[in-house]
């Protein structure tokens, strides 16, 4: 049995077998009290160790880290915190550590842990923020499957740029400095292994319109990449979308099943992960006491996931946005960092305000200024906005981004032409338009994002397993 199994165990001084890592060990020699976890839950269970049962030798190899098979009698425990132990008979060595092991059981900070990523599921935070990432991939999946939805796989490789922002890995089998040239001087990509250049996707989100407008309702659940060179606590050059795409949705559907799944997934992950989450509660309102005043969170995590649980999230335009901004006293007193005027990309900072200090309450803004939206969006009839929208979460900013997609073929085309981006390279992506097109909309969630905000951890590099950023690929 693992632990998590073992905990809930009703004790009968029955035989049992521990299978685990060493957290601490305490005692003397003729009396020693081991932690031991698995990470199948938060919580470790101990054995308490006998002097005159286990050799010597042997203890001397339990150590902070080792791996080890205890076998004994299960035991309600005199101890506080825990309902049973083990009182060990027979201890087996599977991976020795020494005191070189560097997760010791001291406080370590996040920067350190990040260097030795391979070890640090092993630390409380971790095990917890991956268990409640799982938690969360599950709930995703079972929400769209009861919602009827597709899980449609789309391409990782592809020669198309979903959003025309250009920031993307290329994919090539060219040697460096030894790739064909053209008589121009350019790079011959027909000689490449897919005949043109190709890049690692930015969103499986043009590929999901096309299943979508066959199959109705389809998701979206995959690695995409970003080759921008952003240092910051929000950005990683792979991370994971979740993306639905569903045919005869217009913008409002669009909001509403929005706001019904982001209330699901959180809502499934407090069900199924109160002990994580009351770990992370409890680390999140301990840093944010060493936090400046004002930067802390005025609410706790758990307070936190309720906010978004138990409200209705606001619906503004975009215009009404930019006009609360500037009559709000951060704008007339210029705390704003950036200016706030119609047109504008809104940034964090509005975002957050709009969020918890206006509203208080998650917000979503529509109808976007077309000139700072992708060429996808469907262009609203004044010309000058399109039917796009984001969803605002307090502390974080953008949560989910989506629009309706423009149905109209020649009206997709002009903004394609507008764009400056090639007809061509998106024929099969056009042709959807011209034959049996129908309204369609959907979304995008950065998964790590969503992770984020349920764990409350401050960098986003502490959610994913292995984070790539600038200048960075180990492991």
């Amino acid at each position: 049995m693992q632990i998590i199994e073992i905990l809930k165990t009703e004790p009968r001084n029955q035989k049992v077998e521990v299978k685990g890592w060493v957290r601490t060990k305490r005692g003397q020699s003729a009396l020693s009290f081991v932690s031991i976890n698995d990470g199948s839950t938060i919580h470790s269970i101990q054995a308490v160790v006998d002097g005159e049962n286990v050799p010597e030798e042997v203890m001397k190899k339990v150590t902070c880290g080792a791996c080890i098979s205890v076998k004994g009698e299960l035991v309600a425990s005199s101890g506080s915190g825990q309902n049973v132990e083990v009182l060990a008979e027979e201890i087996l060595i599977y991976g020795e550590a020494d005191e070189t092991f560097p997760i010791q059981p001291k406080k370590h900070s996040l920067e350190f842990l990040r260097e030795k990523a391979h070890l640090r599921f092993r630390t409380s935070t971790f095990s917890a923020i991956f268990r409640v990432r799982h938690h969360l991939s599950h709930a995703v999946h079972q929400f769209f499957h009861e919602q009827n939805f597709f899980y449609l796989h789309t391409p990782i490789i592809t020669a198309s740029d979903a959003e025309g922002a250009g920031e993307m890995f290329r994919v090539t089998t060219f040697e460096a400095n030894k790739a064909p040239v053209t008589e121009t001087g350019e790079v011959d990509f027909s000689e490449d292994f897919f005949g043109k250049e190709t890049s690692l996707t930015v969103s499986g989100q043009l590929e999901g319109e096309l299943g979508a407008l066959a199959l109705s309702r389809i998701y979206t659940f995959g690695p995409t990449f970003r080759a921008e060179n952003s240092n910051t606590t929000r950005h990683l050059a792979e991370f994971w979308m979740i993306e639905p795409e569903m045919a005869f949705f217009e913008l409002k559907e669009n909001m509403d099943l929005a706001e019904q799944f982001v209330k699901y997934v959180i809502g499934s992950v407090m069900e199924n992960c109160k002990d994580d989450l009351a770990f992370l509660d409890n680390r999140f309102n301990q840093e944010n006491k060493t936090k400046p005043q004002n930067e802390r969170s005025e609410h706790t995590l758990i307070e936190k996931l309720n906010f978004v649980l138990e409200n209705e999230f606001a619906r503004i335009t975009y215009t009404e946005a930019v006009d609360i901004l500037l009559q709000s006293k951060p704008h007339k007193k210029k705390k704003f960092k950036f200016p706030v005027e119609w047109g504008i990309d809104l940034q964090s900072e509005h975002e957050r305000y709009l969020v918890e200090k206006h509203f208080q309450k998650p917000v979503i803004i529509t109808n976007y200024p077309k000139d700072i939206k992708a060429f996808y969006m469907k262009q609203n009839d004044d010309g000058k906005t399109v039917a796009a929208m984001d969803v605002l979460f307090p502390g974080i900013g953008e949560m989910i981004g989506g629009s309706q997609r423009e149905e109209n073929l020649d009206k997709l085309k002009n903004r394609v032409h507008e764009m400056g981006i090639e007809e061509e390279s998106l024929w099969w992506y056009l042709e959807t338009r011209k034959y049996g097109t129908a309204p369609h909309a959907g979304f995008g969630l950065g998964f790590e994002r969503l992770v984020q905000f349920v764990t409350g951890m401050g960098n986003i590099r502490d959610v994913i397993a292995f984070p790539r950023t600038p200048g960075n690929v180990e492991f």
